[in-house]
């Protein structure tokens, strides 16, 4: 007859659990700031790849975006600051400064200057257009002879 241990077992799956996924969760999700990264969606059809990123509160002039090479980089900096009137008197302040860089490494088959991007109520689209080799082929009946 076998004994099976179950307390030996429980240990062990805590300790995957809070060692790798969410210690890495942890480090993914937070940029230097404390804040955390704007999530993204990444969609594809025939024609292009659509890059969504979820960033409520900021304003066009606050993204920059580069192309090096095939790394496409989505960064922000925006320090918000409060004015405080001569008859104001301060008892609590906290600055609010947030940032953000985010790389996606694009496939070689994309028409890298054609990237368009648009901000439109908190996301940030852009849409990078396919070469016409990477579009599929329709599809061609051979004729036998």
């Amino acid at each position: 007859m076998t004994l099976v241990r179950y307390q030996d077992r429980l240990p062990n799956f805590l300790d995957r659990f809070f060692s790798n996924d969410f210690e890495g969760w942890n480090r993914n999700n937070y940029s230097n700031t404390n804040t955390t990264l704007p999530s993204v969606n990444i969609k594809e059809n025939t024609d292009a790849f659509f890059v969504e990123v979820a960033a409520p509160g900021f304003e066009k002039s606050d993204f920059k975006i580069e192309l090096n090479n095939d790394l496409l980089t989505i960064s922000s900096e925006k320090q918000i600051e409060n004015e405080v009137k001569d008859d104001e008197r301060i008892s609590k302040q906290e600055f609010s400064y947030q940032s953000f860089t985010r790389s996606f490494t694009l496939p070689e088959l994309v028409e890298d200057d054609k990237i368009s991007a648009t901000y439109e109520n908190g996301i940030l689209s852009l849409t990078i257009p396919k070469k016409e080799e990477a579009k599929p082929k329709p599809i061609k009946q051979i004729k036998i002879k």
